[in-house]
């Protein structure tokens, strides 16, 4: 008669493996992956504001682990003029600055405390207002995604490699949020 020890623990061992490979594999090849995205956009970017403010994230999402590149805290609000330029806009004093006054009360004071008599941008006087011609766009975030894509998914290959051997899931999670 054929006898067999170990079952209990194989069976504890299968049940628990979908739950490691997520979080320890999964995981990490999508921040791994997401990572080679943000590198080429902070390199392709013009601003050093934005470059900096470009951050990889990774959350679990029904049936898929999903990375994602963005552009998050000091310089964010300059991406979507960099990605996708502005449209021509006159520029004048904002609502919430110019408290209850015109644009001629406001040059006014400006006058009385310092001599000017327009806004000034770049230290010259421009006027109540200025037409702004726009700006070309330069995107950085979509050509990063369009030229490495392959290398992405090269380095999530690499990284779930790196962690199934044949004795099981090797290493620990690097972090498992934000990178």
């Amino acid at each position: 008669m054929v006898t067999t020890r170990g079952k209990a623990e194989v069976k504890r061992f299968m049940a628990q493996l979908p739950a490691k490979i997520e979080e320890r594999v999964l995981r990490g090849a999508a921040r791994a992956a997401a990572n080679v995205i943000a590198d080429e956009a902070r390199r392709r970017s013009e601003s050093h504001e934005v470059s900096a403010a470009v951050k990889v994230a990774t959350r679990k999402e029904p049936g898929r682990m999903v990375g994602k590149v963005q552009v998050k805290g000091p310089g964010d609000y300059i991406a979507p003029w960099l990605e996708y330029g502005t449209d021509p806009h006159f520029i004048s004093v904002d609502d919430s600055q110019r408290e209850g006054r015109s644009i001629g009360r406001i040059n006014r004071q400006l006058r009385d405390n310092d001599g000017a008599t327009s806004l000034v941008i770049n230290g010259k006087f421009v006027g109540a207002t200025v037409f702004h011609p726009g700006a070309r766009p330069h995107p950085f975030l979509r050509p990063a995604l369009d030229t490495k894509e392959a290398e992405a998914v090269a380095a999530a290959q690499a990284y779930i490699n790196s962690r199934i051997a044949p004795g099981g899931i090797v290493g620990v999670d690097d972090g498992g949020g934000d990178a």
